[in-house]
């Protein structure tokens, strides 16, 4: 968690509620806020001009998000949309900083959840870059997975369905049933009621 709840709510964050689908930010809006989620998932993904969707990142409970873009002062490059019904905790952004001047120690937490998140993108920029699917595939599960206490082989079910790991790898949504197919018959991975479990 990037900043206890309890500091966040006596620094005047306030708790907003989403359904599924419900945009949070927009690309080309102003970074006015600190978002961390308390209950839910969100995505962060762009939409090209053809309106393919190219899912950045995908953020759970305990997770900030978008914080980077609030010490740029620039307009945030990305959606951010909820994936399920979310309960998020938002602190406007002269608050925040007021909070991080306050309790300087706060930074240090700030700073770990921003360089966890760009070491994803790194690991994410490098698979993208494989012309091989099942690279690709391996590659977002290996990051998911390594989130994640339990470790063993088929232990962790993958929470993304077959369009979301296209869309996060610049795949086909076709091109990812026939790979998952195939690294089931491999032993990489294991599918139970359509449930992929890595």
């Amino acid at each position: 968690m990037a900043i206890n709840e309890r500091t966040l709510h006596s620094a005047g964050a306030e708790i907003k509620e989403y359904g599924p689908g419900e945009f949070i930010f927009q690309e080309g809006n102003e970074a006015l806020y600190y978002y961390q989620i308390m209950q839910g998932e969100v995505k962060l993904a762009n939409t090209s001009e053809d309106g393919k969707e190219f899912i950045q990142n995908i953020f759970s409970s305990g997770q900030s998000f978008g914080d980077s873009i609030l010490f740029l002062d620039r307009k945030y490059p990305v959606d951010s949309v909820t994936l399920t019904d979310c309960v998020i905790l938002r602190l406007c952004k002269n608050n925040f900083f007021s909070l991080l001047r306050t309790y300087p120690h706060l930074y240090f937490n700030v700073c770990h959840a921003m360089s966890s998140h760009l070491y994803y993108q790194y690991i994410m920029l490098q698979k993208n870059s494989s012309l091989h699917p099942a690279e690709r595939l391996i590659g977002i599960m290996t990051c998911f997975k390594n989130l994640q206490e339990k470790k063993a082989p088929f232990s962790f079910k993958i929470p993304l369905t077959r369009q979301q790991l296209a869309n996060l790898t610049g795949l086909c949504v076709e091109t990812v049933i026939r790979t998952i197919k195939m690294l089931e018959r491999n032993n990489t991975v294991k599918i139970e009621n359509r449930k992929i479990f890595f």
